[in-house]
């Protein structure tokens, strides 16, 4: 098999499969390439590839999972091969959760009306302590904690996926998650916040998976949807949507040195945050996201804030998808420095290139052979030409860990189509034809 590294070098474009060294390497002791990404940086990123006999698992269901993973503390290199699709929450349902707590939604609807409890402050008391116990015991459930020196990944042909779970990478360095399928990461109990805004929000827990502290992370081929329940089903209470959605993949809290590629986002709201708040973390969220396929994404593809983020031959296809408009693709905020190049943009009637960027006026966003519809457009003088917060156009760096890294995105399209997401990878490592 000729390596990753040989193809670029010989000017034959990016791959759509990456090893560490040869195809005797199976996909679940693969290690991130050199030049990958900003997890590439300083000692790389390995996962669990050390890991001997002993701390190799499969596992089925959520038990065996939660059992693999065991302690954060323990940070002997494991490999964690999913099988099949684990339900996180293990069969039980909200109902499950609320019993014995003294939490029901209609009660907590009637505690913290606006026309009874105000918008000044937000809830507390009986129902709301009620709520956060119900919570409390959901999380047991579906909130998977990674150690340090892991590699989870799910087991080609057998639609390898967690359902209802959030992966939390928290704290911990040197992790590989791949061929992974993120479905239905629901909150059973929203917090309602009447000062969340003019209007008040319904704010969900549970990213899919979510970096908090986490440095030397590698994604890859994984896939994130809201489905089966989608934003458009939801209720309304209080005149704002009851959202039990949070972020699909969230990079916050000071994590630093993240790759993110060839995984499809798509029928999701808010997808990804880089950086918690405007001052989550001077000096880190330095992250890499490159052939990741964008569609039916609302907004945060992603939201940026402080770090020095790369984004090279993603594809952002703006077209309406199971009721999710598109708002904007990417946000540069609080200064974020973001080198955006060779992107492709798949522009829907609906949308005008104005729209494809965001900002606050501080962030700065580097743009060159970004291509919208097929022409070479540049996406930055558009959104400025339009807008009064205007992105900054130079940064303070310069990537050099851009393997890859493809100068001619025309094709790009096309390429994707089929060989991103989970499910495609097979047990060398390469995508299926």
């Amino acid at each position: 098999m000729i390596s990753a590294a040989a193809v670029v070098a010989a000017g034959l474009g990016a791959v759509p499969f990456v090893t560490s060294a040869s195809a005797a390497v199976d996909l679940a002791h693969q290690t991130l390439p050199a030049d990958d990404g900003w997890a590439a940086s300083g000692s790389g990123t390995t996962g669990g590839s050390k890991a001997d006999a002993a701390h190799v698992y499969t596992v089925t269901n959520r038990a065996e999972l939660a059992k693999a993973l065991g302690s954060v503390s323990d940070t002997t290199p494991r490999i964690i091969r999913v099988k099949g699709l684990i339900d996180a929450n293990g069969g039980s349902g909200c109902e499950d959760y609320a019993a014995g707590t003294g939490y029901s939604l209609s009660a907590y609807l009637k505690a913290y009306d606006p026309a009874v409890w105000g918008r000044s402050k937000k809830p507390s008391g009986t129902q709301e302590n009620a709520r956060k116990a119900a919570a409390a015991k959901q999380a047991k459930n579906v909130v998977f904690r990674v150690p340090s020196n892991t590699t989870l990944v799910g087991v080609p042909g057998t639609g390898a996926g967690i359902r209802g779970g959030s992966v939390a990478v928290q704290n911990v360095d040197n992790v590989i998650i791949r061929n992974l399928a993120f479905s239905a990461t629901e909150d059973c109990f929203p917090q309602w916040d009447p000062t969340d805004g003019s209007q008040g929000e319904w704010n969900s827990a549970y990213d899919s998976v979510t970096l908090r502290g986490a440095t030397h992370v590698w994604a890859d081929h994984n896939t994130f949807t809201d489905a089966p329940l989608y934003d458009s089903s939801l209720k309304t209470y209080f005149g704002r949507k009851y959202q039990v959605h949070d972020g699909a993949l969230d990079i916050t809290n000071g994590s630093d040195l993240v790759t993110v590629e060839r995984n499809l986002f798509t029928s999701h709201d808010k997808t990804m945050l880089i950086g918690s708040s405007d001052t989550d973390s001077v000096g880190r969220l330095r992250v890499t996201l490159h052939h990741n396929v964008w569609k039916g994404i609302t907004q945060r593809a992603p939201l940026a804030r402080l770090g020095q983020i790369h984004l090279y031959n993603n594809h952002y296809d703006t077209t309406k998808v199971n009721g999710y408009a598109h708002s904007y693709s990417v946000n540069a905020r609080a200064k974020a420095q973001i080198v955006a190049e060779h992107n492709v943009w798949t522009l829907s009637s609906d949308r005008k290139v104005s729209q494809l960027l965001s900002g606050d006026g501080t962030g700065a966003v580097a743009g060159r052979g970004n291509v919208v519809n097929g022409a070479v457009t540049d996406v930055v003088a558009a959104y400025n030409a339009a807008s009064s917060k205007k992105l900054k156009t130079s940064v303070n760096w310069t990537p050099k860990l851009t393997a890859g890294l493809q100068t001619s995105a025309a094709g790009l399209p096309d390429e994707l189509a089929g060989t991103v997401g989970a499910g495609v990878l097979t047990e060398q490592g390469t995508v299926k034809r």
